[in-house]
C-alpha cells in the first residue's frame, strides 16, 4: 500500500502537499508549526488537516508494521502463497487482516484441536468432499477408544467440530456475514428489571437498524449495560446468514453429508462466527461513535478556549457555597490577585450574616474599583446571583456579573499546579481566584486543567480515555498557538502547549526568567536549559515580548524571516515607529510574486509578514461572541411559553445545544428546533459554544428541571 497516495485519496488533496507534510513530521517538526509556517511546502494545508494526516499516517504505518507481522508468522508456517500475501498486503483494515490471519494464528485448545488430535480431520475431508455414500461406515473407521473416540456418532461430532472451526476461519464467509449483519442487523436493549425507573427507561425496549443508528445511543446503552441496567445485543438476520453459509458449504447433492453440513454451518455461526462479529460490530460502533464524540468535544473545547478575554478589568471571582461560605477573590487586570475574603450569605444564613456579606462585598468593590463579577454556576449559584442583584440594585455601584462555567475549577484548586501557585490560599480561595480568572483569559486559565475535566462534551467518561486526551491536547495546541503567549508573564501550564515545548522546558523558562528578568530578546531562549535549536526553531514565532529589543519579537513573524521582513519596510519605506498603524498596507498594490522572490521567501510566507506589520499579534479571539453581562436576575419560575431570550450556549451535542438563559438551568434546543430554513445533520453546522443566540421558550418543567427552547421563529 503506498500510504502517502492513500491519505492523498482519503482527504482530497494533491500528493505532493501529502509527501511534504509526512517529510516535516518525519523531522520532528509539530502541527502547529507546519501549519503557520511552512504553508509553501503543503500548500496550506490547515491544524485540521494536519492532524487528520497525522492520525491516519499512524494508523497505516501500524497497519503495514502488521501485515509484516502476519506475513512473517505464516511464512515461518510454511503456509505463505503469492494469492494469500496479495489479499494482505492489499487489505486495508486491521479487521481485515485479522480476518486473513484467523487459520493461521496460533490457537488455543479448541474443540477443533481435540478432534484434529484424535485423528478425525480425514474424516472431516470426507464430509466436505461430499461424495460419500454410508457416512456412518466411514466414521466407524475412525472409532478408537485409545484416542478417546468410542462410536461412529462421537467421530462425526469431532470431525463437524473441525469443519465448524474451518467455516469460522474463512475470511471471505467473515466478510460478508459481517456485512450482512451491519446492512439488516439491529442493536437492541432490554431492562434488566423493567419495574425500576432509571435514567435509560427509553431504552428498557429499544431496538434500532445498525446502519442508521447515532452513536449518542450507541454510548448511551453501552453506559446502561456498564451499570448493568440493561442488556444489549446485535440482533443479526441468522436465517439470511444461515442460507448464506448452506449455499458456500453444500455444494453437492448428498442425503449422507447435507444434514451434517447444515449442522457444522449452523454450529460454526452460533458458537465461532456469530459472537466475535457481534462483538466486533459493537466494538466498531463504539469506536465510530467515541470518535464523532472527540470530535464534537474538540469543537466545543476549541470555541470555549478561544472566547474573547475580558481585557484590564479588575474582577471579583464568587465560588459559590452554602455551609462553608462563598469564597471571594480580588483579581486585578493582569490576573494578580487583590484580596480574598469568605462570606455567609446563602443558608443557613441570618439577616445579620447577609447584611454583613453586603457590606464586605461594597467594602472590595470600592476599595478595588471593581467592575465585574464573575459568578460561577456551581452549589448555591442561584442564591448567590440574588444576593449580587440586590446588592446592585441597593448600592447603584456601576458593576455587572456574568455567569461563569466553573467546570474543573475544583480539580484545579486541589491540584498540586493550584498550591504551587498560591501556596498562602485554601482550596476555595484558589477557586474563587480561577473563577475570575478565565473570565479575564480563558484560554490561560483553562489550560490548567484537564481538558476532559471542562465538561463540554457528552459521554467523555465512558471512551477511550488515551484517545480522547491525544485529540484535546492537540486542540488546546492549536488554540494556544494560534493566539500566541506573552514569553514575559505566561505559566508554565501555558508555555508546555506551545509549539516544541514540553513540561520540562516550560518549567525551565519560567526558572531562567525568575533567575534573569524579562526576556527581551527571542534569542535569549536559546539560553534556556534543554531548550536547543530545533525547539527553538518551532516555538520562537509562537513567542512574544512586548518593548523588547527587537520590535519583530513582538509579532508572530518567525526569526527566520526577520531579514525578509525588515528589506520589505526598508522597500515599502516602512519605520519601526508604524507598524501596527498600517491601515489597509495589505490592500495597496503589492506584487507579491515579484517581491516574495527578490526577498528570497514564499508569497504566502510574504503575505503573513505584511498582515503582522499591519496588525502584530492579531488575537483571534477578538472575532469570537463576547459574553453577556448582567445585572439583573430570572428564575426559572419567570419563564413563559413564548417568552423570548438571549442566551450563551455552554454545550453542542449530538442531538440538541444547551443554552445558559440565565436561570441557572440550561435550557435545551433539540436538534428538530435549531432551523425552519433547512434541515440540520448535526448542530454544530448551525451553533457552536460561546455563541450568543435568540431562543423562544417551548415548555417549562419545575419538577424534572426541564426547559424546552426553539430557535425557529
Amino acid at each position: 500500500m503506498d500510504i502517502n497516495q492513500k491519505i492523498t485519496e482519503e482527504l482530497n488533496v494533491a500528493k505532493w502537499q501529502v509527501d511534504a507534510a509526512v517529510s516535516l513530521i518525519d523531522d520532528g517538526n509539530t502541527i502547529p508549526f507546519i501549519s503557520r509556517y511552512r504553508k509553501e511546502a503543503t500548500g496550506q494545508l490547515n491544524d485540521e488537516q494536519l492532524r487528520k494526516l497525522d492520525e491516519r499516517l499512524t494508523y497505516l504505518r501500524n497497519l503495514q508494521d502488521k501485515k509484516a507481522q502476519v506475513l512473517k508468522s505464516i511464512d515461518e508456517q510454511g503456509m505463505l502463497t503469492e494469492e494469500l500475501r496479495t489479499q494482505i498486503e492489499s487489505a486495508e483494515t486491521q479487521v481485515a487482516v485479522d480476518d486473513l490471519y484467523r487459520p493461521y494464528r496460533p490457537k488455543r485448545r479448541t474443540r477443533a484441536t481435540i478432534a484434529k488430535e484424535r485423528g478425525l480431520e480425514a474424516l472431516a475431508n470426507i464430509i466436505l468432499l461430499q461424495a460419500t455414500t454410508d457416512i456412518a461406515a466411514d466414521a466407524q473407521r475412525f472409532v478408537d477408544a485409545d484416542k478417546g473416540v468410542t462410536t461412529a456418532d462421537e467421530a462425526i461430532d469431532g470431525a463437524l467440530d473441525i469443519i465448524a472451526e474451518l467455516i469460522s476461519d474463512n475470511a471471505v464467509y467473515r466478510t460478508a456475514i459481517r456485512d450482512l449483519t451491519l446492512r439488516l442487523g439491529k442493536l437492541t436493549s432490554t431492562a434488566k428489571k423493567p419495574e425500576e425507573k432509571t435514567v435509560y427507561d427509553n431504552y428498557y425496549s429499544y431496538e434500532e437498524p445498525l446502519e442508521k443508528i447515532q452513536g449518542h445511543r450507541v454510548l448511551a446503552v453501552n453506559r446502561g449495560e456498564a451499570e448493568k441496567v440493561l442488556t444489549v445485543k446485535v440482533a443479526a438476520p441468522t436465517e439470511l446468514i444461515a442460507d448464506y453459509l448452506v449455499r458456500h458449504v453444500v455444494t453437492r447433492k448428498n442425503d449422507q453429508t447435507e444434514p451434517l453440513l447444515r449442522r457444522a454451518a449452523a454450529d460454526s455461526y452460533d458458537r465461532l462466527i456469530g459472537p466475535t462479529i457481534a462483538t466486533e460490530i459493537r466494538n466498531m460502533l463504539t469506536e465510530k461513535a467515541e470518535e464523532s464524540a472527540i470530535a464534537v468535544f474538540g469543537k466545543n473545547l476549541r470555541q470555549l478556549l478561544m472566547q474573547p478575554p475580558i481585557v484590564g478589568k479588575v474582577v471579583l471571582g464568587w465560588d459559590p457555597a452554602f455551609r462553608t461560605g462563598c469564597k471571594l477573590a480580588v483579581v486585578d487586570g493582569t490576573g494578580k490577585v487583590l484580596d480574598t475574603a469568605v462570606i455567609y450569605p446563602t443558608a443557613p444564613t441570618t439577616p445579620e450574616k447577609i447584611a454583613k456579606a453586603k457590606l464586605t462585598l461594597i467594602g472590595l468593590i470600592k476599595k478595588y474599583n471593581v467592575s465585574l463579577i464573575s459568578l460561577g454556576n456551581g452549589t448555591a449559584s442561584r442564591e448567590s446571583e440574588q444576593i449580587i442583584v440586590d446588592l446592585l440594585k441597593e448600592t447603584g455601584l456601576p458593576v455587572q456579573y456574568v455567569i461563569v462555567n466553573e467546570a474543573g475549577a475544583s480539580v484545579y484548586s486541589a491540584s498540586k499546579l493550584g498550591s504551587e501557585e498560591f501556596p498562602q490560599f485554601d482550596v476555595g480561595q484558589r477557586s474563587a481566584a480561577s473563577i475570575a480568572r478565565r473570565l479575564q483569559d480563558p484560554l490561560s486559565e483553562l489550560v490548567k486543567i484537564d481538558p476532559k475535566s471542562i465538561g463540554v462534551g457528552q459521554y467523555q467518561h465512558d471512551m477511550n480515555q488515551k484517545k480522547l486526551g491525544e485529540a484535546l491536547v492537540g486542540v488546546v495546541e492549536d488554540c494556544v498557538n494560534s493566539v500566541g503567549v506573552d514569553l514575559n508573564t505566561a505559566s508554565a501550564p501555558l508555555l508546555q502547549y506551545v509549539s516544541g515545548i514540553n513540561t520540562a522546558i516550560a518549567k525551565n523558562i519560567v526558572t531562567y526568567r525568575e533567575k534573569h528578568g524579562r526576556f527581551t530578546d527571542r534569542k535569549q531562549l536559546l539560553d534556556v536549559d534543554k531548550l536547543g535549536a530545533k525547539a527553538f526553531e518551532q516555538c520562537a514565532g509562537f513567542l512574544r515580548i512586548t518593548g523588547g529589543d527587537n520590535f519583530l519579537d513582538a509579532t508572530a513573524v518567525h526569526p527566520e524571516s526577520y531579514e525578509a521582513a525588515l528589506k520589505f519596510m526598508q522597500i515599502q519605506h516602512i519605520s519601526p515607529q508604524n507598524v501596527g498603524n498600517l491601515t489597509g498596507l495589505s490592500k495597496t498594490s503589492i506584487d507579491y510574486g515579484k517581491l516574495a522572490a527578490k526577498l528570497n521567501v514564499g508569497e504566502l510566507t510574504l503575505k503573513d509578514i505584511v498582515a503582522e506589520l499591519e496588525k502584530p499579534a492579531r488575537d483571534p479571539r477578538e472575532e469570537m461572541p463576547k459574553p453577556i453581562l448582567r445585572s439583573d436576575v430570572l428564575e426559572m419560575k419567570d419563564l413563559k411559553e413564548g417568552m423570548i431570550l438571549k442566551g450563551t450556549v455552554r454545550n453542542v451535542i449530538d442531538f440538541g445545544v444547551f443554552v445558559d438563559i440565565g436561570v441557572h438551568q440550561d435550557g435545551l434546543v433539540h436538534i428538530s428546533q435549531l432551523s425552519k430554513n433547512k434541515f440540520v445533520k448535526h448542530p454544530l453546522e448551525v451553533v457552536k459554544v460561546g455563541d450568543i443566540v435568540d431562543v423562544k421558550v417551548l415548555s417549562v418543567d419545575l419538577n424534572k428541571k426541564r426547559i424546552a427552547l426553539t430557535m425557529k421563529f
